[in-house]
């Protein structure tokens, strides 16, 4: 059974951590909570047309959480195990997209600003 997923519901959001901030910065790379049906050319295609970025690559991976404690292993097959999916994007060259400076970046040029006229 295939689900239709459409761009807006392939992505839910960016990953925020200090490994996916240092990925962003140096190696052009994104690090986004997919959806757990979505596949690779999904992935791709939703950032390329939400973005206008063009994509080399896509990693992905499956997360496991357990909301049970690690003493419980036995238990482990109960639902209260969640997987999230997670795409490592590779941009292509040229193609820069900064989704951790963005929300700040008005704030930051007033604060620069101000600074300036003190």
């Amino acid at each position: 059974m295939a689900i239709k997923l459409t761009w807006y519901d392939v992505i839910k959001g960016p990953v925020i951590s200090d490994k996916a901030y240092k990925l962003n910065q140096k190696s052009n790379q994104l690090v986004l909570q997919v959806h757990p049906f979505a596949n690779k050319p999904q992935i791709k295609d939703a950032i390329e047309k939400l973005f206008n970025v063009k994509v080399k690559e896509v990693r992905t991976l499956i997360r496991k959480k357990s909301s049970l404690r690690a003493t419980q292993k036995k238990y482990n097959a109960l639902p209260g195990i969640k997987k999230n999916k997670v795409a490592y994007v590779t941009l292509a060259e040229g193609y820069t997209l900064n989704l951790f400076d963005q929300a700040g970046a008005s704030q930051s040029q007033e604060l620069q600003q101000t600074k300036a006229d003190a």
